[in-house]
């Protein structure tokens, strides 16, 4: 089975990173994003758009898009629906990393977290309590700034994370 990488790229401040980790080890990319956002923006011009050799798309990288209608989570339907158990997932979204590890694949957070089946479901549980918390007009802890360590991080893991899908695969 063929690795590639999905990037939910919706509020994604790692998809520079994501791609290029994705041309260093050959890994074919889809960027899934709403309409309202200029996914091509991350495309170099020398990037190929589709296998070179379409008889064997396990050869090498390759870049694409997913534009999505504007309505919540789209760009995680779209994903969800295209995931195989070879890929790696990069999102912030907790719920579209649930989807993806129970279809068998891996998921990284854009601060470098590997999402884990082990966890995801208490991370799950902590998602709907503070969002009922929420509900109720409460507040909750947002997230702290992002930095370049969380950059590093997200870098080192997605690379690991490419190398065990395709050694899996």
């Amino acid at each position: 089975m063929v690795t590639k990488l999905y990037i939910d790229a919706d509020a994604c401040p790692v998809t520079r990173e994501a791609l290029a980790a994705a041309r260093v080890q050959g890994v074919p990319c889809i960027i899934a994003g709403n309409s309202t956002q200029n996914l091509e923006r991350y495309i170099h011009a020398s990037d190929p758009r589709e296998p070179q050799d379409p008889s064997r798309p396990d050869r090498g990288f390759w870049v694409d898009t997913i534009q999505v209608g504007v309505g919540a989570d789209s760009a995680d339907f779209a994903i969800a629906s295209a995931v195989t158990p070879a890929d790696v997932v990069v999102t912030q979204d907790i719920g579209l990393a649930d989807i993806v590890l129970g279809r068998g694949a891996r998921a990284i957070g854009v601060r470098g977290h590997v999402y884990n089946p082990l966890t995801i479901d208490s991370m799950m549980f902590i998602r709907h309590e503070e969002k009922k918390v929420r509900r109720a007009g409460g507040r909750t802890k947002g997230p702290a700034a992002f930095t370049d360590e969380d950059r590093e991080r997200f870098s080192h893991n997605l690379a690991r994370l490419l190398r065990e899908a395709h050694q899996a695969g």
